[in-house]
């Protein structure tokens, strides 16, 4: 087998950008920064950008600058009806489960927020397990060390041993350069030279990257 685990972002790569959940916890994140810190509703929208092009996510910006408490922030943003958002993924589902490899989330929020959203999709038995903000000690993608802890819970030594699914261009360079086979899953088109594929959506891998199922 050439490749031994497979990480997968989990907000917009494991469904679809179109949902439109993702936008709605980025106005969490506003909301937040406007009712539990009362910043000036002007500012909040630069700011919360500045934070995430800067340290990978807005919530790592708001530790360093605001001492805000993770757990609190994690669990106002979250805070959603899935449901209505998202719908269960049952050929998604038998992909993932037919793949060899271990597969682990590899996610830049919480492990609470990513197994409700592996609940609503039914894919809540297709990972070995969730490698979270938690588990990377609040560091986070693209940052190096996000990488390296995520390499460390997966029990893997090298990361030309893996590969990365995930819908940022910064995260995916950021793995490139330390080895790992990069995917980019995105459904507006994107691609990058440095990115080694990029799929419209992960139901996609059976036809295009069919040397995942080849045991060697």
């Amino acid at each position: 087998m050439r490749y031994t685990s497979l990480f997968f972002d989990l907000d917009d790569t494991l469904y679809p950008n179109s949902t439109g959940l993702w936008e709605m916890i980025r106005q969490r994140m506003s909301l937040y920064m406007l009712e539990r810190l009362r910043l000036p509703s002007e500012k909040v929208p630069a700011m919360r950008k500045q934070y995430y092009e800067t340290y990978g996510t807005t919530l790592r910006g708001l530790q360093i600058h605001h001492s805000v408490d993770p757990d609190d922030y994690l669990a106002f943003v979250h805070d959603l009806p899935l449901e209505e958002y998202l719908q269960p993924q049952p050929e998604l589902r038998k992909i993932l489960l037919s793949l060899p490899q271990r597969r682990w989330i590899f996610t830049n929020a919480d492990a609470e927020h990513a197994q409700r959203v592996l609940s609503v999709l039914g894919l809540e038995d297709c990972f070995a397990g969730t490698i979270d903000i938690r588990a990377t000690h609040f560091t986070c993608k693209p940052e190096i060390q996000a990488y390296q802890y995520a390499l460390a819970f997966a029990g893997e030594q090298i990361a030309q041993s893996c590969v990365l699914f995930d819908d940022s261009l910064v995260n995916l360079r950021a793995a490139k350069g330390l080895g790992f086979r990069t995917v980019l899953i995105n459904l507006n088109g994107q691609t990058d030279p440095v990115v080694d594929l990029s799929l419209t959506s992960l139901f996609d891998l059976p036809e295009e990257m069919p040397e995942l199922w080849e045991i060697i």
